[in-house]
């Protein structure tokens, strides 16, 4: 008596491209976001450039968010 055995691998499903378009759509959205553009700009400031505006670095999201929380 023969035993035959036939392994066919399983489909691969394409979900992975799924996710990581909508996390690329999320992404996209955040960072057009005013208030990330603004933190980003204030960011890239140097600590004098801060410091003329009246800013602490670490006091950046406090700046940008000041109208929305109370931080």
């Amino acid at each position: 008596m023969a035993l035959a055995e036939h392994n066919m691998p399983a489909p691969r499903l394409r979900l992975p491209n799924v996710f990581g378009a909508i996390a690329r759509f999320f992404e996209m959205i955040t960072e057009s976001n005013f208030r990330v553009l603004e933190a980003n700009r204030l960011n890239s400031m140097t600590d004098s450039q801060l410091a003329a505006r009246g800013i602490k670095r670490e006091d950046i999201a406090r700046q940008v968010f000041r109208d929305l929380y109370y931080i």
